[in-house]
């Protein structure tokens, strides 16, 4: 995004840019959705905004059904079996790199180490719940920068921009525009068009299916996900396998780490793993009878991608004018800090929880695999060591998995 509207196209200016994506990061929910959402919003009023957002994600989630169906239909025969055995093994070392990249960023004194190791150790040996993770990190952030209000100067996501790219259609000087000046009106409308847009559904599924309907608590669940997860989207995976796995059961860890691998190797925001959760959720448990698999799946993939990303239109079609009213205001980006710190710990558990379950399958009665070691080693070695893109690991991992399996090894 940053390529194609900073530098590419000039609609934006790069600190305009940074703002927008340093707010967003504020926000609970899928970053890069709100992003889409927020540009568009800027350039083209709300209807910009919306179909910003939605065609960012359509794309996804018609795949994702389509692959989904086709990991439930197909998923045992061997050579759909070879090549998630490699992707999995990739899956493992490819959340370490996430955890390094973001700890890169965001641990850079004593109080974001100590906030990402305390994290890891709630999550890992209480098993506490990632939304208390996320407060308890604001709050010490927000109480950090009220104390050492140069610490907070000088944090934030992603700092300041390093170069320049020429005059953008929105630029750094550019005035706020009608629309994006704040209005309580505007305000008012917008909550309550989003009130109806989530209450609507979610009526019509309590009335119709009851409020222990699978469907409707996959509603209630992702819209908690939505509003409670912070710092992309592998901050959300935790809360998710939380929820869909150790829950509800709505799944089994294999096939969570499954969704994983299947989120990483399509095109679209990885949050976009929730359509596949939702999808085997329905799926696997028949919802509409053992005629209409499919229809079950699509329509569940359909439901919680809905109750997923409808929170994030309306945090930035309703926050948008007071956003754009606080450009230069740096003291909300502490509780972001910590926030991005706390979530380093929690995806550090997460690759452990994937490697526990890759390396020692239920498949073998829990016994070391050393061969999906080896391929994660590898995969591990070529992001770290030279770089590669996770497309090209996961595509060289797959092709060993699959290699390795047709051989019976």
């Amino acid at each position: 995004m940053h390529q194609e509207l900073v530098e590419r196209r000039r609609w934006i200016s790069e600190r305009r840019f940074l703002h927008a994506l340093n707010y967003c990061m504020v926000l609970p929910g899928p970053e890069a959705q709100q992003l889409a959402t927020y540009l568009g919003w800027l350039m083209h009023r709300t209807w910009g905004g919306v179909m910003a957002g939605v065609l960012f994600v359509l794309p996804s989630l018609l795949i994702l059904i389509g692959l989904s169906w086709a990991y439930m239909a197909l998923g045992e025969t061997p050579v759909v079996a070879g090549l998630f055995y490699g992707i999995k093994a990739a899956v493992t070392a490819i959340v370490v790199q996430a955890a390094w990249r973001i700890g890169a960023r965001t641990l850079r004194d004593p109080l974001a180490w100590a906030l990402a190791a305390a994290s890891f150790v709630a999550m890992f040996a209480f098993d506490l719940p990632f939304p208390l993770i996320v407060i308890v990190a604001a709050l010490v952030g927000y109480l950090g920068a009220r104390w050492r209000p140069h610490r907070a100067q000088s944090g934030g996501s992603h700092g300041k921009p390093a170069q320049t790219h020429g005059a953008a259609v929105i630029d750094d000087d550019s005035p706020i525009a009608q629309h994006a000046r704040f209005r309580w009106g505007r305000l008012l409308a917008v909550l309550l068009a989003g009130a109806m847009l989530w209450c609507l559904p979610m009526g019509l599924l309590s009335l119709s299916l009851g409020w222990s309907h699978s469907l409707t608590q996959m509603g209630w669940f992702f819209t908690k996900a939505a509003l409670l997860t912070f710092g992309g989207a592998y901050a959300v995976l935790p809360y998710v396998y939380q929820g869909a796995v150790l829950h509800y059961g709505w799944l089994s860890p294999t096939q969570m780490i499954d969704g994983l691998a299947l989120g990483e190797t399509t095109p679209g925001p990885l949050i976009m793993i929730v359509a596949f959760v939702g999808f085997v959720a329905a799926y696997g448990k028949a919802l509409f009878g053992p005629e209409a698999l499919f229809l079950a799946g699509a329509v569940a993939a359909t439901l919680v991608t809905w109750f997923t990303f409808l929170p994030s239109f309306i945090f930035i079609l309703a926050g948008g004018p007071m956003v754009e009213s606080t450009r230069g205001e740096w003291r909300l980006a502490a509780p972001l800090g910590a926030v991005s710190a706390a979530v380093v710990g929690v995806i550090v558990n997460l690759a452990l929880f994937f490697a526990g379950h890759v390396f020692w399958p239920a498949s073998q009665s829990g016994r070391f695999d050393p061969l999906a070691a080896l391929i994660a080693a590898g995969a591990a070695l070529a992001l770290f060591r030279f770089k590669r893109s996770v497309i090209e690991v996961i595509g060289v991992s797959a092709v060993l998995g699959l290699a390795l399996r047709l051989a019976g090894v």
